[in-house]
């Protein structure tokens, strides 16, 4: 079973680094470690729970998180058909059915993390993608554009997740 390391460093730009590949999934590494953790800090309830206006609840989070990064990188930038797109959305809301559970969607974006990798050790970063209905028509991207807006999404949604954990728990954690 792939899993999501529970306590990755965070990855500081004077850490040495194979290629920029690997700087970019070593982020990834790090922003999914540091979802993870701050769910699993909260109590089951408040995993479930909506703390904020938007609605949105932490294990929402993560699902959404898991098929951002498939419609990125398997139907955008390889171009592939896959049934449902935006399978972490019931209409325009994110959603987890009642069956879903920490363990199983953090196995999920776990699955997703292990996709993720092997599509960019498989490419160049300066590879452009594949044309496909991601793009509405538009040109691919390369593959380092799309990284990139990945780890901003990433790095938006883990400060998001910050402070509804410290809502959740009452306490601060790194």
């Amino acid at each position: 079973m792939i899993e999501i390391p529970e306590a990755v460093e965070f990855f500081e730009p004077s850490t040495p680094a194979g290629s920029t590949s690997e700087v970019f999934l070593n982020y990834l590494n790090y922003f999914r470690s540091k979802l993870v953790a701050k769910v699993r800090l909260m109590p089951e309830a408040d995993q479930r729970a909506s703390r904020l206006p938007s609605g949105w609840t932490p294990l929402e989070l993560i699902k959404h998180l898991r098929f951002m990064e498939r419609r990125w990188l398997v139907w955008g930038f390889e171009g592939q058909a896959i049934p449902d797109p935006w399978a972490d959305r019931v209409g325009d809301r994110w959603h987890v059915n009642d069956d879903e559970t920490l363990d199983t969607l953090v196995a999920g974006l776990a699955e997703q993390a292990a996709t993720t990798r092997s599509i960019v050790k498989a490419h160049d970063l300066s590879e452009v993608g594949q044309p496909s209905g991601r793009w509405a028509g538009k040109p691919p991207p390369t593959l380092d554009r799309i990284l990139f807006h990945m780890m901003q999404e990433y790095a938006r949604h883990v400060g998001h997740i910050d402070i509804v954990c410290e809502l959740a728990t009452g306490t601060e954690e790194e």
